[in-house]
């Protein structure tokens, strides 16, 4: 008969819940399969598709609430999508939301170049979260990445492993202030700039998502077990 204590969740198992809850994903030869963890090609569609409707749609008509319409019907319809194919609508009812506010805040302005602000916000809070998380010594990427190399919390336990989960939680902050680097001098200029921020957010987005993520890993992969020589057989006397 099991115990409430047999029943309780390992720690190993919490993180593995916690970085799947995150979106990453193991691929079969053990690595974490990146692309599948952006989301794979629906997610990154749905991720970069509204915002490049948008643009489309404002350059061509110069009318704000139509591009708008345009942007959350794109939305809608991959929630749909999901819908008919019984996945997982996380992704894409997050995905109508954040378009949806996103429309709300330029309607509300009359600023094109508002419909992208609600990002600039979002990748803020994440480089505070995970620079706190370093600060505490509880590196976002161990969090993320400890449960498909099969380690669990257990790397916390070892200050070399601390400290490349460190540099790896780094390597994702950077991509992070990077894309505020470049997109927020576009966002103040206006609609002058509104093409190059809208390009700079599809290319900044998943791709260097993708980039960052793959990097990070290679970063912290654990030093290669060293291999013992077998033992010599005793040479026995003539």
């Amino acid at each position: 008969m099991s115990t409430p204590e047999d029943q309780q969740p390992t720690v190993a198992q919490l993180a593995e819940g916690y970085a799947a809850k995150a979106g990453l994903h193991r691929s079969g030869n053990g690595n974490i399969d990146v692309l599948k963890s952006a989301g794979g090609v629906q997610g990154i569609a749905e991720s970069i598709l509204p915002g490049l409707v948008f643009l489309v749609a404002f350059t061509i008509t110069r009318e704000l609430p139509l591009a708008l319409v345009a942007a959350l019907a794109v939305a809608a319809a991959f929630t749909v999508a999901r819908l008919l194919q019984r996945k997982p609508l996380t992704q894409a009812l997050a995905g109508i939301v954040g378009v949806g506010l996103s429309a709300w805040l330029a309607n509300s302005t009359g600023k094109a170049e508002d419909f992208y602000v609600l990002g600039f916000f979002t990748n803020l809070g994440y480089i505070v979260a995970m620079s706190i998380s370093i600060a505490v010594r509880w590196p976002f990427a161990g969090l993320l990445f400890g449960f498909i190399r099969n380690e669990g919390l257990d790397w916390r336990k070892h200050p070399a492993r601390v400290k490349a989960y460190r540099i790896g939680t780094w390597v994702i902050i950077s991509v992070l202030v990077l894309r505020l680097l470049v997109q927020v001098p576009l966002y103040f200029m206006g609609e002058q700039g509104l093409a190059g921020l809208a390009t700079t957010r599809l290319i900044m987005g998943a791709p260097l998502y993708i980039l960052g993520m793959w990097v990070a890993w290679l970063l912290t992969r654990p030093a290669p077990a060293a291999v013992e020589a077998p033992a010599e057989e005793p040479v026995e006397p003539n």
